[in-house]
């Protein structure tokens, strides 16, 4: 009986074989695309991304400010298709051979990849609310908006192009890494010739408005950024010369509490006014009509 009932060799290995895959039929879980939901480091919130686009980069529960590309802020600044973009011959160089993890040639040919931009730098003209001013901004995209030979001669340009057709001068700033040390003292000269061609700007009777936003820190907080006949800043935007961390461990104190925020300025008399992203080209247009 037993060996009438027996299976024969092999049999329960095709049977497993003809048998249907279950795993393989059920339907696969279809995942969150990448980048659909931001969690905002300031009140931890999951917020939609397309809602944050809506409000100018802005958290919709507690107004944080996420960082915008230099062609969102244009966007965001000017007239529609009013911007002109100046200087874009300019591309960076590789005068010392500099090398770190990686060499800087190699790098600054990645940044180019990711950001679409040839320089952290963007530069042109433009019309805020049909006011036209001379523009140009740092994006801390690119090698965290770091002022290299490139970025401080479409400053320069910008603001003797400023000078010469008696236009307001506009600079935004959002630059963690100062004066690039790929570049050496030529990164470091342009503090200097940055701040020296504002300084025949101002002899000429020109309307300088720096906008601080996060970060500015390094080289740009301690020369252009800060010379402005108006300063400007976005809410709770980190402003300082070295980072607190960094200020704490020299000096060994305890730190004033939002120390270097753009609200720790505006209560120490660093910086003029604190305006949110949305309300800034009505704001800039505003006071280019009053100081005329």
């Amino acid at each position: 009986m037993s060996n009438d009932a027996a299976v024969p060799n092999g049999a329960s290995s095709a049977a497993t074989a003809s048998a249907p895959n279950r795993q393989s039929d059920r339907p696969k879980k279809r995942g969150v695309p990448e980048g659909l939901w931001v969690k905002c480091p300031a009140c931890g919130a999951t917020v939609f991304r397309k809602l944050i686009d809506r409000q100018s980069g802005l958290c919709p529960e507690c107004g944080h400010h996420f960082y915008v590309s230099a062609a969102e802020r244009i966007r965001q600044l000017f007239d529609e298709d009013s911007f002109e973009e100046w200087f874009t011959e300019l591309r960076p160089l590789d005068p010392l051979e500099f090398s770190d993890k990686r060499p800087y040639a190699d790098r600054l040919v990645e940044e180019q990849a990711k950001t679409g931009l040839s320089e952290a730098c963007v530069a042109g003209k433009g019309y805020m609310r049909g006011r036209p001013v001379i523009f140009a901004m740092t994006d801390s995209a690119f090698i965290m908006g770091s002022m290299g030979s490139v970025v401080g001669e479409k400053l320069t340009r910008s603001i003797e192009k400023a000078t010469e057709l008696r236009l307001p001068l506009v600079i935004l700033s959002g630059s963690g890494g100062g004066a690039r040390m790929h570049e050496g003292i030529l990164s470091l000269m342009q503090m200097g010739k940055v701040s020296a061609a504002l300084a025949r700007f101002h002899a000429a009777g020109g309307l300088f408005i720096s906008i601080l936003t996060n970060p500015t820190m390094g080289g740009v907080a301690a020369s252009f950024a800060s010379l402005g006949d108006i300063i400007i800043a976005e809410p709770k935007a980190l402003v300082g010369f070295a980072g607190p961390r960094v200020v704490q461990a020299t000096v060994k104190v305890q730190l004033p509490p939002g120390f270097q925020t753009s609200e720790f300025l505006l209560e120490h008399g660093f910086i003029d006014r604190i305006v949110p992203r949305p309300e800034l080209r009505t704001e800039v247009a505003r006071l280019v009509d009053y100081c005329g």
